[in-house]
């Protein structure tokens, strides 16, 4: 048994699967299919070992926050890069760290040391960090430290 995030595209499974797997580079194709309907089509690939499954159905379904990617980050970089990378082409910067892709697919963008500081037994320093949060769209790891220090 295997459980698979699906994806339903009107007909951008393939670009989005390429599109993703440029972002991520520990990524790769598991498998297309097409199917009796030559309108449809499924991919599936592995981002970062999590496999997806994509289906082109030649009909909108739209996304929404509901269903999100997480993709935790270690360092300030790492979340510009993948910040950078998703919203590229047409994506759309949320607040407090959210964004949407190009094709309308969510992804939180966070780094490790937010989920660290927002569970701090400190309820204050928490706090002030989950307020720094809320004004920012992309997360600025120097500007959660500081408010974690009381210092913002």
């Amino acid at each position: 048994m295997k459980v698979y995030p699906h994806l339903w595209f009107e007909s951008q499974a393939e670009e989005a699967m390429e599109f993703y797997m440029s972002v991520f580079k520990d990524s790769k194709v598991l498998e297309r299919t097409d199917l009796p309907d030559p309108e449809l089509s499924v991919v599936r690939f592995e981002l970062a070992g999590l496999p997806i499954a994509a289906l082109n159905a030649h009909a909108h379904a739209p996304y929404n926050e509901a269903f999100s990617f997480l993709v935790e980050t270690g360092d300030q970089a790492e979340t510009d890069y993948y910040w950078n990378a998703l919203t590229a082409g047409g994506g759309k910067e949320q607040p407090c760290g959210w964004l949407t892709d190009k094709f309308g697919v969510y992804w939180q963008v966070t780094p490790t040391i937010l989920l660290q500081m927002i569970a701090d037994p400190d309820r204050e320093k928490a706090g002030r960090v989950m307020q720094a949060m809320y004004k920012m769209k992309k997360i600025i790891i120097a500007d959660l430290e500081a408010a974690y220090a009381g210092k913002a």
